[in-house]
């Protein structure tokens, strides 16, 4: 894959996470400003569909981005994205607030994954197991046909079985990203994982996931786990656990 066609490849998971439509090469041109002509994207288009990395669901239609379209993307494309100063001082300000609620420590860093990307979200420390967002998950427009929703619904009903077996295929401290049909998870190949195992300064074990559409924002969710790993170490639940003493 040459750079413009890495370039178009990335340009349509981006206008594919946010709208949810197949991208057409006119799109490119007008919204993106490919200094290209729109046949000439045509072309590169119909190259990266012949080997994989796109997909044409009609005829007349844009395309969408395959499994092996995002894997590429995050292995070859994507860069590492650090959340900004004002970002972590709300992460942690958050975190605080819902701990100050008297929720359990698993409870509140699910709920705030959640809110913070729009996806199911997973929080375990050792036995103390929580997830959030299932409804939010299951309104995007992937699962809107009654099969799809029933298979991706019952899948997650038993998503606590799984943990053990999910962490089987990570290295301890590796933020790990599954796409598709290479989830885990069985009955969710239309959905995408971002997980990390983790270790407080105790020795206890915890782990953090986001489950979404293939479309999810994959750097920002990384970042937003492994930044919030930093903020479980046992010297950031020492703080909270002051400041919930304090209300």
């Amino acid at each position: 894959m040459n750079k413009r066609q890495e370039e178009i490849l990335a340009t349509v998971i981006e206008e594919y996470t946010n709208t949810a439509i197949p991208v057409g090469s006119k799109v490119l041109v007008e919204k993106y400003g490919f200094d290209i002509s729109p046949a000439t994207i045509r072309n590169d288009m119909s190259q990266l569909e012949k080997e994989g990395f796109l997909y044409q669901p009609h005829i007349s239609s844009g395309r969408i981005p395959t499994d092996k379209g995002y894997k590429y993307f995050v292995e070859e494309i994507m860069k590492d994205q650090e959340l900004s100063i004002a970002e972590q001082k709300k992460l942690q300000t958050e975190l605080l607030k819902l701990k100050a609620q008297h929720n359990r420590l698993s409870k509140t860093t699910a709920k705030l994954l959640s809110s913070l990307t729009g996806n199911l979200a997973i929080s375990s420390l050792q036995e103390d197991f929580s997830d959030f967002g299932i409804r939010e998950l299951l309104e995007n427009p992937e699962f809107q046909e009654v099969d799809e929703f029933c298979k991706v619904a019952e899948a997650l009903d038993y998503i606590d079985e799984n943990v053990d077996n999910i962490l089987k295929k990570i290295k301890e401290g590796e933020t790990k990203i599954f796409i598709g049909k290479e989830n885990p998870i069985k009955g969710i190949s239309n959905c995408s994982m971002v997980v990390s195992p983790y270790k407080t300064k105790s020795g206890e074990k915890g782990v953090l996931a986001i489950i979404g559409p293939k479309r999810m924002k994959y750097a920002k969710n990384k970042s937003l786990i492994d930044h919030l790993k930093k903020l479980l170490s046992a010297s950031f639940v020492l703080v909270v656990m002051i400041n919930v003493i304090k209300f």
